[in-house]
């Protein structure tokens, strides 16, 4: 009886330590689930503010253009064709709906910017304006900051479809609907080699 007394109470204790081990992968399983769902989140946010970022200094060069163009027209009337495509390429960028679309015009209008700066070098006097210079500085410093939050935005959405991609958070990143974001590419137009004449 003693016997049996002892053995039906090694069984509950074995039994409730199985039970117990059972509870805790459990509870580490969906920690688990949590800290990845939650990091997805987080670099999901990451992106849109990235995104918000660029936005930001696409809408500063969108300012700062009129001035510049005001400031050509009376010095280069010879680039109005130039002047005119700008202020076309200008309002794409506004316009824009998606990310690729806005992308797609902002790549048009930088090199339609650039066009420009070139274009003024046959206009010394416009070079020796004050306030052209000024502008044209302006300009070239929204220019790199756009650059670099493009940078930071690829950066994010690099490691946000890394983590979609590698076991196991992939598994959790489908179950959840997560799906890849897309990359801010350089066009083809931007991966030619600067011809340089001297």
């Amino acid at each position: 009886m003693i016997c049996e007394t002892f053995k039906s109470r090694v069984s509950i204790v074995s039994s409730m330590s199985a039970l117990y081990w059972i509870i805790i992968i459990i509870a580490v399983i969906v920690l688990f689930v949590i800290y990845v769902y939650n990091a997805l989140v987080r670099l999901k946010n990451e992106i849109k503010n990235s995104w918000a970022q660029i936005d930001i200094q696409l809408k500063r060069r969108h300012d700062l253009i009129p001035n510049l163009i005001e400031t050509v027209k009376g010095y280069a009337k010879h680039e109005k064709g130039l002047l005119t495509e700008i202020t076309k390429e200008r309002t794409a960028v506004m316009k824009a709906a998606s990310m690729a679309e806005k992308a797609a015009a902002s790549a048009k209008l930088s090199e339609s910017l650039h066009n420009l700066i070139i274009a003024v070098e046959n206009y010394p006097t416009l070079k020796a304006n004050e306030n052209f210079l000024q502008l044209q500085e302006e300009l070239a410093g929204t220019e790199n900051k756009i650059a670099y939050s493009r940078q930071h935005y690829n950066d994010v959405v690099m490691e946000y479809n890394n983590r979609l991609q590698v076991f196991p958070s992939n598994l959790i990143a489908n179950s959840f609907g997560f799906g890849q974001e897309q990359m801010f590419d350089v066009p083809e137009s931007e991966r030619k080699p600067v011809k340089v004449e001297f």
